[in-house]
Order: C-alpha cells, then structure tokens, then sequence
C-alpha cells in the first residue's frame, strides 16, 4: 500500500472518491498468474498446473495432497478456490485469505508446509482478479469472494464452523474480519491486519470517514471468536499501530504476537511464528471452551 501525496490528500477530502476507488488505489497488486487449474479427460475434476513463475520444486505425491475447483460469487465472479489436505488428522481446517502480490500457485508450497506444521488442513482462494479468478479487484468483491470460499468449504467438504480458523494475512485481514464479524467460528488470526484503508495512507487519522475503505477497525468489537493477532514491530507497508488497534478492538483477544524487528514480508521466518500458532491452536484455544 503507497502513501499520497498532499495533492492526493486535498483531493481526497475535498472530493472524497467511493471506498472501491480508495481500495483500488491503495490495495490490489495481482501478479501474473503463476497457475492454471487443467480439467482431466473425463472433464469433471480439474487439477493444478503450476508455472515456473511459482517457484516450487513438487513432487507428484505433494500435488495428489491438493485439490483445486471453482466457486460461483454473489457477484458473478468465478473464485479459484484449493484445499490442501496437509495431515491426516486435522485439528481445524484454515480458512487462509492471503496478502497482496501473490496467488494461490505461489502460496501453494508454503501452504502444505504450514499445514503439516500445525496439523491443520488449509483452504485458500484468490480474489476476484488474482490468480485464475475472474473479475475485478474491489472491496465488494473481497467480501463476496470470502463469502464464496466459505460456503464452498462448508458444502465440500461438511466441516462445521467450530472447526474453521479464519486466517487473514495483510490485505486479507479485510475480508477475514468481515466474515468473522458475521460468524462465530473455531477461532480467527490476523496477521499483519490493517485497521482501514485511510489508516494505511495516513497514519494520523484517529477516526474511519464515510468513504473510508476497508474499515476493519469498526468491524473488529463484533467478533465472537477468540483471536490472535500477529505484527512485526517494524512493518514498513502496514505500521505496526494498526496490530495494536485490532487486538484493543477484538473482545476475545488471546495474547499477541509482537514480532521485535519483523518487518511485512518475514513474519513467517521467525520461530516464535509457528510456535505461537501451535500455542494458540492447542492451548489457547482449549482453555477458551473450558
């Protein structure tokens, strides 16, 4: 997310634009496709093709682990969605929305790793306009991508919502509060989250305008379920305040993650990442259905 400009902050408040073209200008970078989902002979079950543009050196028994299929949104918009079958036993199913810059071919990897880690299978989709998703990127279409993923995990696949963690990574913190704010699950985590979008582009706005996109910060204190947040003390793309607001906000926050030093992009390679999330998963979240 980019900083303005003075201009672009008399523009904005003296002609404020609609939240999607905040959203727009603010938000969405999506690569060049780094996959294709390829229907078999039998045209009935489609499987994943990555590109080199993916980076993962797989094996074939690590692509039998993951299936991939396509959801109808609310707004007509064809969602990718891949579930990755990481264990055997899973605890939860992850309901991932990814960050910024990325899709589901280049998370595919890290996916199955984190899956395995945690003994969690993970769900994942690209946004309306990323990966092999058609449409736009807008914030409307966030929502409603989520919500197509969700409803998708659940009819699949019949797993219940108590036994859904809803993870949201950057720009994706957006659509996972939305729908957390809506529906009481098996716990949420955001990770490097953004209060909203006005937020992000000045960092001394105290209050969410009316044309403010992304206004998770006021979505926040609806959230049932328990949930950790997770920042880099020296995130560079989404200040670090934006993590301490959200936790403040969220009326079952369990103890945060505050990564010294961790900027926006590294998170995951700090270890107390992963045994925060096994904490969370099989301590925290045990004493809160206690």
């Amino acid at each position: 997310m980019n900083g303005f400009s003075f201009s672009g902050f008399c523009c904005l408040f003296c002609c404020p634009p609609c939240p999607g073209r905040i959203a727009a200008k603010l938000a969405f970078l999506p690569p060049e496709p780094t996959y294709n989902f390829v229907l078999d002979e039998k045209n009935n079950k489609f499987t994943l093709d990555l590109s080199q543009r993916a980076e993962w050196q797989y094996l074939p028994r690590e692509l039998d682990q993951i299936e991939v299929f396509f959801a109808r949104s609310s707004r007509g918009n064809r969602i990718a969605c891949m579930y990755v079958r990481a264990c055997p036993n899973p605890k939860f199913t992850i309901l991932f929305s990814h960050g910024n810059a990325v899709d589901l071919g280049q998370m595919s990897s890290f996916y199955l790793g984190l899956g395995s880690e945690i003994n969690c299978n993970i769900f994942s989709y690209d946004y309306s306009g990323y990966g092999v998703s058609s449409g736009k990127p807008s914030e409307k279409n966030l929502y409603a991508d989520i919500d197509a993923a969700w409803q998708a995990l659940r009819s699949h696949y019949g797993i219940s919502p108590e036994k859904i963690i809803l993870y949201g990574q950057s720009i994706g913190t957006v659509p996972t509060v939305d729908l957390a704010s809506r529906y009481e699950v098996g716990a949420v985590i955001l990770h490097s989250p953004l209060t909203s979008g006005m937020r992000v582009a000045f960092s001394n706005i105290k209050r969410t305008w009316f044309f403010d996109a992304f206004p998770s910060i006021e979505k926040a204190p609806r959230i049932t379920s328990p949930v950790l947040v997770i920042h880099g003390t020296e995130d560079e793309i989404i200040d670090f305040s934006h993590g301490l607001a959200m936790y403040e906000k969220c009326p079952r926050a369990v103890e945060p993650l505050w990564l010294e030093g961790a900027g926006h992009n590294d998170v995951e390679s700090y270890g107390q990442y992963s045994d925060r999330l096994n904490q969370f998963i099989n301590v925290d979240l045990n004493q809160s259905n206690t």
